[in-house]
């Protein structure tokens, strides 16, 4: 759980997914959400199937979102589940302990009660309106990622919280500020045309804390 940087994947086909998953891995991501929305089932699998060795050649981990069974079936690091997917205590007895569960939350009730049932880490959204994904939750800002993380260390609960939806560079400093531990992000990498200076500079903020103790 050490990465702060989280790509999730873009791309109508199987062959625009896997071009921009290589692109991110190659630029430097270490963690991959493959999202792959309203497909078949054999061209999900077969995406899947492509993209597990991809992140293994990067050491990087893979994350299959919304798809418990598929993430079972490819050996892939975790999975990602929404608000009204499976439920994560179940998703937990499915996979196992040793894999990752992540879960989307939009409030403090949804973290604790991810938390109770076994969840790894938050993406906590959205920061603002993204058109990425459909449905949004109410938008939550600055100071509603400060609301939420202190209370959650008010009341003593400790998992590692991804801001997502929209987020640009220029976010990322005061994000990490209300206490969050990363970002997870799409569409700012997946349209960069220079993905590799972006995700310096992305973890240059990300990990700025580090750095600065680092050269103490």
């Amino acid at each position: 759980m050490s990465s702060k940087l989280q790509y999730i994947s873009q791309g109508e086909t199987i062959e625009k997914q896997l071009h921009n998953i290589h692109q991110a891995l190659d630029a430097g991501c270490n963690w991959v959400q493959m999202r792959f929305k309203d497909q078949t089932q054999k061209d999900t699998f077969a995406l899947a199937e492509a993209v597990k060795p991809l992140c293994e050649k990067y050491a990087a981990n893979f994350i299959v979102n919304d798809d418990l069974h598929l993430a079972k079936e490819i050996d892939a690091d975790g999975v990602h589940l929404g608000l009204t997917d499976t439920k994560i205590d179940e998703a937990r007895a499915f996979l196992g302990t040793s894999k990752i569960i992540g879960g989307t939350a939009n409030t403090f009730e949804d973290i604790e009660n991810h938390v109770k049932n076994g969840c790894d880490y938050i993406g906590l959204g959205p920061f603002r309106f993204t058109a990425t994904k459909e449905k949004l939750s109410p938008i939550l800002g600055l100071s509603g990622y400060f609301d939420i993380l202190q209370k959650l260390k008010k009341n003593k609960i400790e998992i590692p919280v991804y801001a997502i939806g929209g987020i640009t560079l220029r976010d990322v400093s005061p994000l990490m500020e209300t206490g969050i531990f990363g970002i997870a992000v799409s569409g700012i990498i997946t349209e960069s045309d220079e993905k590799e200076k972006l995700i310096q500079q992305l973890n240059e903020k990300l990990y700025a804390d580090l750095i600065v103790q680092n050269r103490r």
